[in-house]
């Protein structure tokens, strides 16, 4: 690869990692147009392989004909980039498009021969497939998960460059607590988000299977599952000897629960705070920037 086409590519990249949200068709349109025309190869679609960090493991039948029939008819305008691998090329960035070259008879495809780091490709993928591809819930947290553990960053940083809010992130990264059973069912559409939403937070992995098992079987609804969910707790509540609380209180309660996401108690000069697991707890300390 040319000295022009390193750096342009190099330009590219430290605008994706070090600057603020991240747009993948802004990053790719930037290495096109950086990229002398000379630069880009007709690589055989039998020498690329799928990059080893892309996230997504399932790619719809029908959108994958769709775009072939648009490449048969227009061609491939945009090419794809690729790593060179031990034996031929790893895909960087555009698989779908690859995937639906083979399925449109093409031979080869153009590309952006580059000379990424296994990170940097870990990177790209896993942003290409958060804003353009739609990941099962599973997929997209576990994406999440990565990228903060790669990039080294908090999650309300990994919101501001991916332009999601917080909680999101934080909510999506709570069913990476779900074992794996109740995983499966959420990547098999069993589960909605806001059912596993509502499991992810109770700790007795017994009594979630259980529950999953019952929204499966007799249709319960997200509103249904939090109200069974929270039985235990609202029949000890009620066996308690009622206390008049300070209004003062109750205020400070109503605002740190909405901004903790979780159950905040204050009654004879103290505060407790709830949290479900050790991931729920460092979410907590996070949001209160506090650093163990």
């Amino acid at each position: 690869m040319e000295n022009n086409n390193r750096k342009a590519l190099g330009r590219g990249l430290e605008q994706l990692f070090n600057e603020g949200m991240v747009n993948m068709d802004q990053f790719e349109e930037q290495v096109i147009e950086e990229t002398p025309t000379s630069n880009i190869a007709e690589i055989n679609v039998t020498d690329l392989r799928s990059n080893p960090y892309q996230p997504r493991k399932n790619f719809d039948p029908i959108a994958l004909s769709e775009l072939a029939s648009s490449i048969k008819e227009h061609g491939i305008f945009q090419p794809v980039i690729i790593k060179k691998s031990i034996k031929g090329y790893e895909i960087v960035a555009g698989e779908r498009r690859v995937r639906a070259a083979k399925e449109a008879g093409l031979k080869t495809v153009p590309a952006i021969i580059s000379e990424l780091t296994d990170s940097q490709m870990m990177q790209i993928a896993l942003l290409e497939n958060l804003q353009r591809e739609n990941l099962n819930a599973i997929e997209e947290a576990k994406a999440y998960e990565t990228l903060i553990a790669n990039l080294k960053v908090t999650q309300e940083q990994l919101a501001k460059k991916l332009g999601k809010s917080r909680s999101h992130i934080t909510n999506m990264l709570g069913l990476l607590t779900l074992p794996s059973v109740a995983q499966q069912l959420v990547i098999k559409g069993d589960l909605s988000m806001g059912h596993a939403r509502v499991l992810s937070k109770l700790s007795d992995k017994e009594k979630l299977l259980n529950l999953a098992d019952r929204v499966i079987k007799e249709g319960i609804t997200v509103r249904q599952l939090e109200a069974l969910a929270n039985a235990e707790e609202r029949k000890v509540k009620i066996a308690k000897k009622l206390v008049v609380a300070n209004p003062t209180y109750q205020n400070l309660e109503t605002i740190l629960v909405e901004k903790l996401d979780t159950k905040v108690s204050i009654k004879n000069k103290k505060m407790v705070i709830s949290f479900a697991n050790d991931k729920d707890l460092e979410r907590i300390l996070e949001i209160l920037k506090i650093k163990e």
